[in-house]
């Protein structure tokens, strides 16, 4: 576990003091469950919540001056939601190091979104009680702060999607499910996005509804390279 821990730590660059609290930010309530002694990262979920929150609006308020308050309450919502910590968290690979029961582990539960983005929170709880803000600071705008210009697109792309669709009248919005995978305990659903009748971006996800905002964020993200898109001033 020493050794993967530290390969973790090259890729967040940052290195714990205190490797016990490194290891409670990996540790989900179901392993803590099934060990004595062991403790979950929920406490420290809840404390990367708060460190994220101020540390990305003190962001947003320097960065963005031509936003009012209501479009950086949008964009700090897009770049702290699920999805946006989910994908964070697979960028440094944080899934594979975290401790899960067995039950949780054999249920797709280092993939899943729920479980990463918590893990990941945890993690920015950790290192703001083990090196301070100024190190959490460095860690969130190092690892979440960047590619903003599609990250702000992951908040309910379905609904950006369809009002953008709507405002330019170019055809119906419609998803079309193209496959579905795995046992019932996970399954895997693939969805496209058309408008009209051309195909935009494609999903996946364990539900229908997750693999929908999957194929309407890649609609978006491919719309916004063509220039079709100006996610800052219309949302």
């Amino acid at each position: 576990m020493g050794g993967e821990m530290a390969c973790l730590e090259e890729r967040i660059g940052y290195i714990f003091r205190d490797r016990a609290l490194f290891l409670q930010a990996l540790t989900h309530s179901s392993f803590a469950h099934e060990r004595k002694n062991a403790l979950d990262n929920e406490r420290l979920e809840f404390l990367g919540d708060a460190v994220l929150e101020l540390v990305s609006s003190d962001f947003l308020y320097r960065n963005y001056p031509q936003l009012a308050e209501g479009a950086m309450t949008k964009l700090r919502a897009s770049l702290v939601c699920e999805p946006t910590l989910a994908l964070c968290a697979q960028e440094i690979d944080l899934g594979t190091h975290l401790r899960l029961g067995k039950g949780e582990d054999q249920t797709g539960g280092r993939k899943r979104s729920s479980v990463l983005s918590d893990a990941f929170e945890a993690l920015i709880g950790a290192i703001y009680l083990d090196g301070g803000l100024e190190e959490a600071d460095a860690f969130i705008k190092r690892i979440v702060l960047t590619d903003i210009d599609q990250k702000c697109l992951f908040h309910d792309s379905k609904t950006i999607l369809q009002e953008l669709v709507q405002a330019e009248g170019k055809g119906a919005l419609t998803y079309q499910l193209v496959a579905e995978e795995g046992p019932d305990h996970d399954r895997s659903y693939t969805v496209e996005a058309w408008i009209g009748d051309v195909c935009y971006g494609s999903g996946t996800g364990h539900s229908k509804k997750a693999a929908e905002q999957d194929a309407a964020y890649e609609t978006l993200v491919l719309l916004y390279k063509k220039g079709a898109v100006d996610v800052f001033k219309k949302h």
